[in-house]
This record gives C-alpha cells, structure tokens and sequence, in this order.
C-alpha cells in the first residue's frame, strides 16, 4: 500500500465550505468518498484535530492528511496477453481484442482485461476502477488508455469530460451511404429491454460524427469520430438512422445476405459474430508533458477478410 502524506492551507476561495467539500479541493486527486472516509478514520485533520465531514472550515486552517492508499475492490490479478501499444509511468496504451470483457461484473468476475493490468501492474489497484478512463465492449476492438497513476487518472477523466480526447473508430456498417454527416440524438436505458440503449427523448446528450471511407455493393466502411462516449453509443446512432453495423446481434436486427452474394462473402457474414467495429486513433494530451500523443491500430483480421469480400463482391 502507498502512503499519502500531505497538507494544504485553506484559501479564502474556499473559507466556510463543508470540510469534505475543502478536501476535495485542496486534494483533487482523490475521490469526495475516499477523502470522506479518512475523515471518518481520523486520517485528515484540521489544526491536528479531527472534525466531521459537514464541519465549517476557514481560510487559514490547516488539514493535514497522512493515510494509506488501500486497494479501491477486491479484484484479483490474473495473467492475460495485453497488446501494449505503448507505456510510461503515468499512461498505459493497449489494443483491446475481440472477445474481451474490459471490467469485472456479474457473471464476468475474472478473465477480464482489468484482471490482466492488475496482474502487469499491481499499483492499479489503488486507483478508481484499475485506472481504465473509458471502455470498449466486449467485442469491439482496439485502443483504450489506461492511466497508472491517481493524478494522471484525474487528468484524462477531465479530459474527457471536456471532450479532448480524441476517438476514431471504424466500422462496416449494412446499407450503402450517400455521404457521412452526424447524428445529435439523446441516449438512454430502453424503456423495455433493459441490457439495450435506445434514443430517447430525455436521455444524456450523444453526438456521433461519421465519413464515407469505400461503398459496397450492399455495405459502407465508414470512419466515426466521437464528440461524447455514451455506452453503446456508435451502435445505437447507426442503427437509428438504418445502417446498423454488420454482425450487431443487439442492435443490427436479423442476418441479412445481400442478392446475388458470392459465396466468399455469404460465408464471411455468416461466420461474423460481432460488431464490426474497431477503435482505430486514440490522441490526448500527456497528463505528464502536456505534448499531444497519439496512437492508431491496424483493423483486426477478421474486418480486413470481411472488406477484401465485400471489395471482390462488387
């Protein structure tokens, strides 16, 4: 376990706000419930007494915080291949396959890939949810950040809070497109079937910009930027104005062969049972340097077989 010791002055900025409130500004780097429970445990003080976290503070007070960073849940490292496309001491880059859940749930507890940087590097387990800032599901591929430290980790979460980082995806999506545009449409929990998002009128803003990269005959592959990062988000606003993505068994509706198919690509979209959906570029500003970095992964072989059969299908 870590060891945190620090201290803080209070400023006028933040005279006569709640003491948990004051802690998470002079400690940015931990969460309000985190911080809250070494209230409780007499870990952060003030003028070297412990208060309550609703007690009033002033400017001029003192806190002073010496604790032990203990492991946020109790996962267990196991051994996984990552794919690390690059790593230093703040930023872990990887290359997601296929088939891989990214964060332990119900009926997926191990085999994950949080399980697998627990095992690369312990030191994650202190951080909120093992350090991943963002997710892929299961079956799309491709890059992810990780951050390895707490203040990196509040750094790249800003960062996309404020839409900075920068995600291109590509996908093969069933119908010929005219041209790219965008789709600006809330999205929520469906109203029915629960494991599904759906637009809806008074869900979370989502915005999905999406180009033309090569026609089909019946199909388009097509390059998508994301302005906001909602679960399911280029899955649900492709299939929402009818081009579902090629193998999306949630949200793409029943098989569909084209007229006239050739034998190569019936049995490339029959044996194609995911998304076709890869996380192509991945950029953000180094929480460390502040330089711009990015990274981009090569289409998995199963969306490269897929495109030579729709090209030879023409």
């Amino acid at each position: 376990m870590t060891r945190i010791t620090l201290q803080a002055e209070v400023p006028e900025s933040l005279s006569g706000n709640r003491l948990d409130q004051v802690a998470a500004g002079l400690f940015p780097d931990y969460s309000r419930g985190r911080l809250q429970n070494w209230i409780k445990q007499g870990c952060l003080l003030v003028n070297q007494q412990a208060l309550r976290s609703k007690d009033r503070i002033y400017a001029g007070d003192v806190l002073t915080l010496d604790a032990q960073l203990e492991a946020e849940e109790t996962w267990v490292p196991e051994p996984k291949d990552l794919n690390i496309v690059h790593e230093d001491e703040d930023v872990l880059v990887l290359n997601k396959p296929v088939n891989t859940v990214v964060h332990p749930a119900v009926g997926n507890r191990s085999g994950t890939l949080l399980n697998g940087l627990l095992h690369h590097y312990p030191a994650l387990a202190e951080l909120p949810r093992a350090g991943i800032v963002h997710r892929l599901d299961k079956d799309t591929t491709g890059l992810m950040v990780v951050a390895k430290n707490l203040q990196a980790h509040r750094i790249l979460v800003k960062q996309l809070q404020r839409r900075e980082v920068k995600r291109e995806y590509e996908a093969i999506v069933i119908g010929v497109m005219t041209a790219g545009g965008m789709v600006d449409l809330p999205l929520g929990r469906h109203p029915v079937q629960r494991q599904k998002r759906a637009v809806i009128e008074n869900g979370k803003e989502a915005v999905t910009h999406y180009r033309v990269l090569e026609r089909f005959r019946a199909h388009t592959h097509v390059s998508v930027r994301l302005e906001t990062g909602r679960t399911h988000q280029i899955r649900v606003h492709m299939s929402h104005i009818r081009y579902p993505l090629v193998g999306d068994q949630l949200y793409g509706g029943r098989l569909q062969i084209p007229k006239a198919c050739s034998p190569e690509l019936t049995q490339q979209l029959h044996g194609f049972k995911r998304q076709a959906l890869h996380a192509r570029r991945l950029g953000f500003v180094h929480p460390r340097t502040g330089e711009e970095c990015g990274w981009e992964a090569d289409l998995p072989d199963d969306m490269v077989a897929l495109i030579a059969a729709m090209k030879n299908d023409m």
